[in-house]
């Protein structure tokens, strides 16, 4: 075959996509004239893997799974956003890896809102002015994000979905030469977990290292500045036009970043794999053996609990905690029903939701 027959073979095929996706739309609108007059979800984050677990198990061609994924992920935003528009609010700002955790779940034609603060993406759903929140809570090299998981428990918002990242930096700059950069702006975090890329690349010379509030401010500073480089992500590197010398700089190539996707009253199916986020505000925690005994519960009907992380409350003169858990299995089921109602009092249940890994 010749090139130009090959290149007709994919516009035909290209045509055939294009062809069904326009037939898939118009199903899509359907659905979603049933659900506004019933006024169900639209996002449904179980269903959408269910989809995606169909499709690789029936795939017999040259595509993975994260292919398929990356694929139908944008279908299904193109799709709820034909249902009903989505606005979805991130911890900012534009370019930022939590933005690239919510464009990865909701595509890129969703309204986004970049928010300064964490606690502005809570108040932002908790008001309803976004749907949807992302926020980060854990880096699987630097730990929890506590301002997360405190919020958690102060605001009455449910957790829709999680979404994990790989986090690589690029190392950008307008400099042609390592030996003419005087500052290299990121975050504390990136400069840890860049620690060994800095020690030998920088050995000898005398860029300053400028801790800034974001890794896509780096990105802005670098783009105004000649002899300055930005450690960032390449999205951050990309939107402020700033060249990428060298990437994936990061320590380790197994770092990576959860995030929670935040809503009101809302409550996902349990898709067989879940997973359950609790918040415990136990009586007497101080007397020996209660946390121990409410663990226990767990483990007595074999749930298996992923995390726990306990925190100060506050305003007691005392040195009591409440406490964070994740453990497999969704609220629904009986095991976890029979804690959930033993524990009514004290338990609160933060969301059931399909767990990525």
């Amino acid at each position: 075959m010749t090139l130009d027959s090959l290149r007709n073979a994919i516009d035909a095929i290209d045509d055939q996509m294009l062809t069904l996706l326009n037939d898939r739309m118009e199903l899509v609108r359907h659905v979603g004239e049933l659900k506004r007059s019933t006024n169900a979800v639209i996002y449904r984050p179980e269903r959408e893997k269910q989809i995606i677990d169909r499709l690789e198990q029936q795939n017999k061609g040259l595509m993975t799974r994260a292919a398929i994924e990356a694929i139908f992920l944008e279908i299904f935003a193109v799709s709820r956003n034909l249902e009903l528009p989505e606005h979805v609010a991130f911890l900012g700002p534009d370019g930022s890896f939590t933005h690239q955790a919510a464009e990865s779940r909701f595509g890129a034609m969703s309204a986004y809102m970049a928010l300064p603060t964490i606690r502005s993406v809570f108040e932002s759903v908790e008001t309803g002015r976004a749907r949807f929140g992302v926020v980060p809570i854990e880096n699987n090299q630097e730990g929890v994000v506590f301002e997360t998981i405190d919020l958690l428990n102060e605001k009455d918002l449910t957790i829709a979905a999680e979404a994990e990242i790989p986090v690589h930096f690029t190392f950008a700059t307008q400099a042609e030469n390592l030996a003419d950069i005087t500052h290299i702006y990121s975050k504390d975090i990136a400069f840890r977990q860049c620690s060994k890329f800095l020690n030998d690349s920088f050995e000898g010379l005398k860029a300053e290292l400028v801790p800034v509030e974001s890794t896509s401010k780096a990105a802005k500073l670098a783009a105004q500045q000649p002899n300055a480089a930005a450690i960032c992500s390449t999205i951050a590197a990309k939107l402020f036009g700033v060249p990428v010398l060298f990437d994936n700089i990061e320590d380790s190539d197994l770092n990576r970043t959860r995030f929670l996707i935040l809503a009101k009253d809302f409550k996902n199916q349990p898709s067989g794999q879940d997973k359950t986020t609790l918040i415990a505000r136990l009586p007497n925690t101080e007397s020996p053996g209660v946390l121990a005994e409410f663990l226990q519960e767990f483990n007595a009907r074999r749930i298996n609990l992923t995390k726990i992380e306990s925190r100060p409350m506050r305003g007691g003169a005392s040195f009591v905690y409440w406490f964070l858990l994740e453990c497999e299995g969704h609220a629904d089921e009986p095991r976890l029903q029979e804690i959930l109602n033993h524990h009514a009092a004290d338990v609160k249940w933060v969301g059931s939701y399909v767990r990525v890994s």
